[in-house]
């Protein structure tokens, strides 16, 4: 092993529960890479009851995992923060601005936010209403690590002090997230929580093209979507998929949507984790458009940009069954060079070592000024 091994710990919206939230797959994909890779990590999840009711990852395999009631209880983990290489607080961690004092105070090593929900984030800290950091606490944070990339990083250095602020898009596993063969029994589908800002998208690109083919079968999963949606009969409804479910979810497709969170597509270079686990399962994908798209997958070789009903059935009753499996295949190829879960955690190995070497730095300038 070349690289050097690092003590992380990691507190998190969730790594235990998957439901009803983007952010534990997200994190098991990184720290099950970075296990891999021979770092040890401890995950500290906040104990919430709709988490607990739900938990389809009780014991990972890949790293340590322990709970919390609040952030008073966070004293019991202050020696590990404490001897930490590296410690990461991410987005939407109940009582996250109490978290991010607690860390940057106690914490030795690098103290890093990781924002998954970084327009979301900047809105609210721009209304004056985040929850989970404060605008006193970004330069206190070695690295901000970010969802988004493109102009929000620069923004968030220059507005807000960071000292560094690097993409950190999320990944998929290749060995987890693979072509698994077979017919597909849907036309098209989509994975996703329902939320109020993305279904008129949702509604323009599946439903209204399910009304429009009955010919056709559509699936729809994800919790929390409301009773009073009429769903055309030939879309199907499954209310939750678990991880370990989706890529046999993705292979009963002949082509999955992505559609973007409004502020996501706004700020744009914000990849969902769903375009990346379809890629790597090598299923054709129509996403909306958004800024920085193209730096992500080829539009042309990789996926397919829709933004209209008519380009979505255009694509479903035209495109050759060879030009559909070659779309799959070249994303399937990108994932593997540039988006894979190893890939994200090589990243991060470098932006640790890149803030340790520059808090070294700040430590000695004083001293050799001294001198």
């Amino acid at each position: 092993m070349t690289h050097e091994s690092f003590r992380i710990v990691v507190l998190g919206l969730s790594l235990s529960s998957s439901w009803g939230n983007g952010h534990a797959t997200t994190w098991r994909s990184l720290l099950k890479a970075l296990g891999a890779r021979g770092h040890d990590v401890l995950f500290l999840e906040c104990d919430r009851p709709w988490y607990a009711a739900h938990r389809d990852l009780p014991n990972p395999d890949f790293c340590r995992l322990a709970f919390y009631d609040d952030a008073t209880d966070l004293d019991a983990f202050r020696e590990p923060v404490a001897r930490a290489d590296a410690v990461i607080v991410g987005s939407f961690v109940p009582d996250g601005i109490a978290v991010g004092r607690f860390v940057q105070d106690t914490a030795r090593g690098v103290r890093a936010f990781y924002d998954i929900d970084t327009p979301v984030t900047l809105a609210a800290l721009a209304r004056g209403e985040c929850d989970y950091l404060s605008p006193r606490l970004i330069p206190g944070y070695d690295l901000y690590l970010s969802f988004t990339g493109g102009p929000a990083l620069e923004r968030i250095e220059r507005c807000y002090g960071s000292p560094a602020a690097r993409a950190l898009y999320c990944s998929a596993d290749p060995e987890v997230y693979r072509p698994l063969g077979g017919t597909p029994r849907y036309d098209l589908g989509y994975l996703g929580t329902y939320g109020a800002d993305r279904q008129p998208a949702l509604e323009r690109l599946l439903i209204d093209v399910a009304r429009r083919a009955p010919d056709l079968r559509f699936v729809v999963a994800g919790p929390l979507y409301p009773p009073d949606i009429v769903w055309p009969a030939n879309v199907d409804r499954i209310d939750h998929v678990g991880p370990d479910g989706h890529p046999a979810f993705y292979a009963d497709q002949r082509f999955t949507l992505n559609v973007t969170r409004a502020d996501m597509a706004r700020a744009g270079y914000s990849p969902s984790v769903r375009l990346f686990e379809a890629a790597a399962c090598a299923v054709p994908i129509l996403s909306d458009r958004w800024p920085g798209l193209e730096t992500v997958f080829d539009p042309l070789r990789e996926i397919r940009i829709v933004d209209t009903t008519e380009d979505v059935l255009a694509i479903l009753r035209t495109m050759p069954d060879a030009e559909r499996l070659a779309l799959g295949a070249s994303a399937r190829r990108r994932v593997l060079e540039e988006h894979s879960s190893s890939r994200r955690a090589s990243a991060l190995e470098v932006f640790i070592a890149e803030a340790r070497a520059r808090r070294a730095a700040d430590i000695a300038a004083p001293k050799l000024q001294a001198v």
